[in-house]
């Protein structure tokens, strides 16, 4: 499988969940690489390319070495690589030991037997100043289908209260959706988390921190 590559080292680590309904839950990071988005404020765009292959038996020690009962595979776009991800997880600790969360765009569709093995989706659809085509970015149907899957969250980036309407017209369950301050620094963080709280408050859904720029910062690998 392609992973991404930090320091000539394959992206696999242990940290706290940063963003999402588990924040500050420990889990092992699986950073894959290549992504079919280009998001002009991406944080991770060194996952883009210059990937390291590694066999799915390599990856899987490494995973199970950190002894951790969560896993959060993020990129890059997860899903473009399938066939090696379910390869990954067939190895790994079964459903109940294992908890195993999935990091996507939501522009790709899970693939059955995918679906059924994650334990959540965190599904973050990009916005206009993502820099992304509307038409390339936002998949009604595929998130659909994901909305239709109990175990996922709609994680959105947002810049302000311009950004609503658009999310608003996706017609996803609010009551699963989280707005987070788009910040790549723990300064941008804390100018923008007060207008995007109230933005949260306004239209009834819950406020996503982000943990690992208040702890790092922008420092990549944890």
């Amino acid at each position: 499988m392609k992973i991404a590559r930090l320091k000539s080292n394959p992206e696999i680590f242990c940290s706290l969940q940063g963003e999402g309904s588990r924040t500050g839950t420990p889990a092992v990071f699986l950073r894959l690489a290549g992504c079919n988005l280009h998001c002009a404020w991406c944080d991770t765009k060194h996952s883009w390319g210059n990937a390291l292959e590694l066999p799915e038996e390599e990856a899987a020690a490494r995973i199970r070495a950190y002894r951790c009962a969560g896993l959060v595979v993020t990129g890059g776009e997860p899903l473009l690589q399938q066939p090696a991800l379910l390869r990954l997880l067939d190895l790994l600790p079964p459903q109940g030991e294992l908890y195993v969360e999935v990091e996507t765009n939501g522009t790709i569709a899970p693939l059955p037997a995918l679906a059924q093995r994650v334990d959540q989706w965190n599904v973050s659809p990009k916005l206009d100043h993502a820099g992304n085509s509307p038409a390339q970015a936002l998949q009604p149907q595929v998130l659909a289908a994901l909305a239709a899957l109990q175990n996922t969250w709609f994680k959105f980036v947002v810049q302000g209260e311009e950004d609503w309407p658009a999310i608003q017209a996706l017609g996803l369950p609010q009551q699963r959706i989280i707005l987070m301050p788009c910040a790549t620094t723990r300064a941008a963080l804390h100018a923008a988390r007060p207008a995007v709280a109230e933005m949260c408050m306004r239209h009834g859904v819950r406020f996503g921190d982000r943990l690992h720029l208040e702890l790092w910062d922008d420092k990549k690998g944890v």
